[in-house]
């Protein structure tokens, strides 16, 4: 079979070439550590290299929105804290201000200190987020949450909680409504309150009560009044419920006993004191009411007593109700920084999962993609052994010729 010179060379140029880009190939394989190049490599490992990649993208996401979530939820439980810490001073000088030695002027320096309190927790309650929002405001977050008014404050924001994904089936919220952390506050023992009508005469003091009876509780208004007749005079009351219409009689002229238990329709509550003829208190259920119109009920009751019997009882029932008010912020304060708390513990879980996500990840790609070393610089070798012979015979080819032998 006759072969031509150019067909030798045709065959030899391309089998060198062919060795040639299977080297490169292995020498760019070993300088990526990537065992596919190009889709066309291996389309299935391709596609699931695809699909890992772009999750393992979002728990990076995930991770970075944690971060960010943790850092604002830092910022709510510390704020939080300045609230509480505040509200407990408050407590203190309440418990200060119903020192029957005190002065008028004792109890006017008393007022100005909550006052000052009072102040120190309307910034409390517009702490900035530091990116130039509120954390307080609900969704409004760059509008400021409280503006300070005669009767405590308005709440400007809205009722929303800003959340962040954190997960891939688990979003968080980053923030709290303030309404619902400083105006979510129940009067009295959360289910009823005994309130003093303005106008008594005489030192009765109602002490906080308890429910005696769930089952029995009516949600209605009551009316509770003291009738003082007779000689010797005789104390009695009367309560009436005045939600009914008409008014209808609950208890009527049971004698009065200082400090024993009034029970009626589920309640239960001792009054302490001797009450004139005429006396009222209102049994009524509880509401929510604001901690700054507490602190500013306050503050006026202590800058408007005096120092006769009337008015040390009228002061004393202020003060308790002032008191239970502050009793039930703290404790809604406390509520809220449990559950912050709570958000901050499941970031942890959810931080520490997402690692060994990412991890999981990380090893399947290597496994879809990283390039076997050892084998790759056997095969390196082994392509460069080949393309060296190759060339030398090729090299030998060539130089044959028939006049090398014609003398």
């Amino acid at each position: 079979m006759r072969i031509s010179t150019k067909s030798i060379y045709e065959n030899a140029t391309t089998q060198l070439n062919t060795l040639q880009s299977g080297m490169a190939r292995t020498q760019t394989q070993l300088a990526t550590n990537k065992r596919m190049l190009t889709a066309a490599d291996d389309p299935i490992a391709s596609a699931r290299a695809l699909e890992v990649t772009q999750s393992k993208t979002l728990n990076t996401q995930y991770a970075t929105n944690r971060a960010n979530a943790n850092s604002s939820l830092a910022l709510v439980e510390g704020a939080l804290n300045d609230g509480g810490d505040l509200l407990m001073d408050v407590q203190t000088l309440v418990v200060q201000a119903g020192n029957g030695s005190l002065s008028k002027e004792d109890r006017n320096m008393i007022a100005t200190e909550i006052e000052a309190r009072m102040h120190d927790l309307l910034g409390v309650a517009n702490t900035a987020d530091g990116t130039g929002g509120y954390l307080f405001s609900g969704y409004r977050g760059t509008t400021i949450p409280f503006i300070q008014t005669d009767t405590g404050a308005t709440y400007q924001g809205d009722q929303g909680q800003r959340k962040l994904q954190v997960g891939s089936s688990r979003s968080i919220a980053i923030s709290d409504s303030g309404s619902a952390i400083f105006e979510n506050n129940r009067t009295g023992n959360g289910s009823y309150q005994t309130v003093m009508v303005d106008g008594n005469q005489g030192g009765a003091i109602a002490a906080t009560g308890a429910v005696s009876d769930p089952t029995k509780l009516t949600g209605h208004n009551y009316t509770l009044e003291f009738k003082v007749a007779g000689t010797p005079a005789v104390t009695t009351y009367s309560v009436t419920d005045t939600s009914t219409s008409p008014a209808s009689a609950v208890l009527s002229d049971e004698p009065y006993v200082s400090g024993k238990q009034i029970t009626f329709d589920g309640t239960s509550f001792s009054i302490h004191g001797e009450p004139a003829n005429g006396d009222k208190f209102e049994v009524k259920p509880s509401e929510k009411e604001s901690i700054f119109t507490t602190m500013t009920t306050l503050v006026k009751a202590l800058r408007d007593s005096g120092d006769d019997t009337t008015s040390r009882a009228t002061l004393s029932n202020k003060l308790n109700t002032a008191s239970e008010g502050l009793k039930s912020s703290l404790d809604n304060i406390l509520t809220v920084r449990a559950s912050v708390g709570s958000r901050m513990k499941e970031l942890d879980y959810l931080d520490s999962s997402g690692s060994d996500l990412g991890i999981q990840y990380d090893g399947t790609l290597s496994k879809l993609q990283d390039l076997d070393i050892v084998k790759a610089i056997s095969q390196y070798a082994t392509q460069q052994t080949t393309l060296e012979a190759a060339q030398k015979s090729f090299k030998t080819m060539s130089g044959l010729s028939l006049f090398n032998y014609i003398g």
